[in-house]
């Protein structure tokens, strides 16, 4: 290990071995592809960027020098379709190791990587392709995202170019009575039929309209002229819903990158002869945290496992199938994890858990603590952000708590009028922004109103809400808007409340979310039905199909409740929180799912 994150960023520590001060160092040119993969590849070839493996079977050990030549052939065969700086590209590949060469080539190229979730539905998508000026697709061939993308794509402008990725089954290959996967096609490629050396984007993946990623990549040149790029350039844009009007799109430059050093090194805990493992699809912003940026530059390998449903007692038994050292994901998995037979799997190879996403019952990091002797590690960030607030190493966590302020920022819990709350005191987490710091998203891709509402008199406004104690801990209350938090999805109630309102028994809809021992919090819909519509089971159910068919189906309400009048301000406005605080209030009777 060469330390390649110590040309970036300046630290220092205090003499209990805790972080100090951490600042960061962006040069004009820098490139994570070229800087950082290319510059590990050139030095130490074989030192191992990424395992990866799925339920069929497929196993690949992908060292830095073969992320850099697949990377070379990618941005290769995307160049020679037209895709360069600038041009922003979604990218729906689940959790498929093409997503690694897919992003490391496009920010070689200076184009913008936009990953979405392979859960979209029709309307999802269409907004989003057009929102973005999105103007070629990579997306997977499990499942039906390719689809939903042909269905959407006339009425797209900006979308010139779809490609389609072999995804040896994802996960989703059914199985024989012995328990393997059964291939879709004679003569198809599936599982260990793709592993080894001439394995990678060996089976072609042909659809009309469609241009064959694998094919096109396996043929495409090696090596790659260094393209010009800057820092400020904009790398990734994701979407993050809202609680009114459709998702926003969050812009990132370089910055981001190289600010994910303090989510990996000091919060994760990743070593450079570790393996590290964060659950997540590419799709969502916790994959970059824990599968790319931070890890990388800490010259640390990763895990992927390819999967399509969870199950507790495989990732359990990857821990020692790989000999895991570090490991995150949200409570909700780690609770699932806590209902398999936790203490007949060997986890001995694991320093250090960590979480984000909801807030950490005690329940679980009590239980995690007796099982296997670690703490689990509670951070707090956002899809504009980077970990600004956590339990690093060297910390003593407070069970419940977020941890405190990372020194890449300056925290402040503030009031409406922007003075600083006392302590116990609830009020709106914000990140100093004046000057910009690392990480902090650049602003909300072409919407400048909603940039200026987050952003304004020197800080940036998280839309969360915490209460700091005498001693600098932080304590999560909850969103000061609607924002829905379950399972570790961002569910805004506004794209679910349109779909209901296609429905003809729905006259008015308000969505909120109520506790949930498992999910942290589940999707209730209050519904005033149409003339002529009562609630019974049967419509419950009909319009828990409407939602999962209209839209990604996490967001659907669990839970429904039959209403004659929703509760309004003078305005009209519908007052969810006053929904809300009679749901926490009280153990009224709710129909649902």
């Amino acid at each position: 290990m060469r330390d390649i994150h110590l040309r970036y960023a300046h630290e220092s520590y205090h003499e209990d071995g805790q972080l100090a001060t951490f600042s960061l160092e962006c040069p004009e040119d820098f490139n994570f592809g070229y800087d950082v993969v290319d510059d590990i590849a050139a030095n130490d070839p074989d030192r191992m960027a990424m395992i990866w493996c799925n339920p069929e079977g497929e196993e690949h050990f992908l060292t830095f020098a073969d992320i850099r030549r697949w990377s070379d052939k990618t941005a290769n065969f995307l160049q020679c379709h037209g895709i360069g700086r600038g041009d922003r590209v979604m990218v729906i590949l689940r959790r498929h190791y093409q997503f690694w060469f897919v992003a490391v080539a496009l920010h070689k190229l200076g184009a913008v990587l936009v990953p979405a979730t392979f859960m979209l539905k029709e309307h999802d998508l269409e907004y989003r392709l057009n929102g973005a000026g999105i103007k070629a697709v990579i997306a997977t061939d499990v499942g039906d995202i390719s689809a939903v993308c042909d269905a959407v794509a006339p009425l797209c402008e900006s979308l010139v170019l779809r490609m389609i990725v072999n995804g040896a089954g994802g996960g989703t290959s059914p199985l024989d009575e012995t328990g393997l996967p059964v291939c879709p096609a004679e003569g198809a490629l599936l599982g260990s039929a793709l592993s080894g050396p001439e394995g990678i984007c060996a089976a072609p993946a042909l659809r009309d309209g469609w241009i064959d990623f694998n094919t096109g990549v396996r043929n495409a040149p090696e090596g790659l002229a260094r393209c010009m790029t800057r820092s400020s350039d904009p790398l990734l844009m994701y979407f993050s819903s809202g609680t009114s009007g459709n998702p926003k799109m969050v812009l990132h430059d370089s910055t981001y990158a190289l600010a994910h050093l303090m989510t990996a090194k000091h919060w994760h805990g990743v070593r450079h002869d570790g393996i590290h493992f964060t659950i997540a699809d590419t799709g969502w912003g916790k994959a970059v945290w824990g599968k790319f940026y931070g890890q990388w530059l800490m010259e640390s390998c990763v895990l992927t496992y390819d999967f399509d449903r969870f199950s507790a007692d495989e990732v359990l038994s990857l821990v020692a199938r790989y000999r895991l050292t570090t490991f995150c994901c949200p409570p909700t998995m780690y609770r699932l994890m806590m209902q398999a037979d936790v203490d007949a799997y060997d986890l001995t190879s694991l320093t250090r858990l960590s979480t984000a996403g909801e807030a950490l019952n005690p329940d679980i990091f009590d239980f995690w603590l007796e099982h296997t002797g670690l703490t689990i590690y509670e951070g707090f960030g956002q899809t504009e952000t980077v970990v600004s607030i956590g339990n690093l190493m060297g910390s003593k966590p407070r069970s419940g708590s977020m941890g405190k302020p990372v020194p890449l920022y300056t925290v402040e819990v503030k009031r409406s009028d922007g003075s600083r709350c006392n302590p116990g005191e609830t009020g709106e987490i914000c990140i100093k922004a004046d000057p910009h710091p690392a990480g902090v998203m650049t602003g909300y891709y072409r919407d400048p109103e909603k940039t200026a509402e987050a952003i304004h008199d020197g800080w940036y406004h998280t839309g969360d809400t915490a209460w700091c104690d005498e001693d600098g801990y932080l304590w999560y209350v909850g969103r000061n808007d609607d924002v829905i938090k379950s399972s570790g999805y961002r569910i805004g109630p506004f794209e679910i409340e349109s779909v209901l309102l296609e429905h003809p028994a729905v006259r008015e809809c308000a969505v909120t979310g109520v506790p949930d021992e498992l999910r942290g919090c589940a999707v209730k819909a209050t519904i005033v039905l149409a003339p002529g519509f009562e609630g019974s089971p049967a419509l419950t159910q009909e319009l828990q199909a409407w939602v999962k068919e209209q839209t990604a189906p996490y967001k659907y309400p669990r839970i429904i409740d039959y209403t004659d009048e929703l509760p309004k301000t003078v305005n009209g406005k519908i007052r969810r929180t006053a929904i809300r605080e009679k749901d926490y209030r009280t153990d009224s009777p709710l129909s649902g799912a």
